[in-house]
């Protein structure tokens, strides 16, 4: 694998111990097509690992993705129907101790 000398070279260290414990400084010289494709191999299978970890990889990882995104946006509007419903109980409830407040005070109901 011969390298142009006009070409990009990416020079990265190559550090090895041996069986004794030594290491030794050495440089891997490549030109710069193959290492962002070295790179962008490594990528892809890195993202198709973790994808399989969490159950995520096959023919149906984008439908299954889609259905999580769609739980999730139904649990935040909840949260905040909830959260809304639990603001207008305290505001009713305050509403109503004013008007009995108001009513025993006017002796309405006496």
């Amino acid at each position: 694998m011969g390298m142009p000398e006009t070409a990009n070279v990416v020079v990265l260290p190559f550090v090895e111990t041996d069986m004794k414990g030594r290491k030794s400084d050495e440089f891997v010289r490549m030109p710069e097509s193959d290492f962002e494709e070295i790179l962008a191999r490594a990528a892809e299978q890195g993202a198709r690992r973790a994808l399989a970890d969490v159950g995520l990889d096959g023919h149906d990882a984008a439908a299954d993705i889609h259905d999580l995104r769609t739980l999730l946006a139904a649990i935040r509007d909840a949260r905040r129907t909830a959260f809304q419903t639990f603001i207008r109980l305290i505001v009713t409830a305050v509403l109503l101790a004013l008007m009995a407040g108001v009513a025993v005070k006017m002796k309405i109901f006496n």
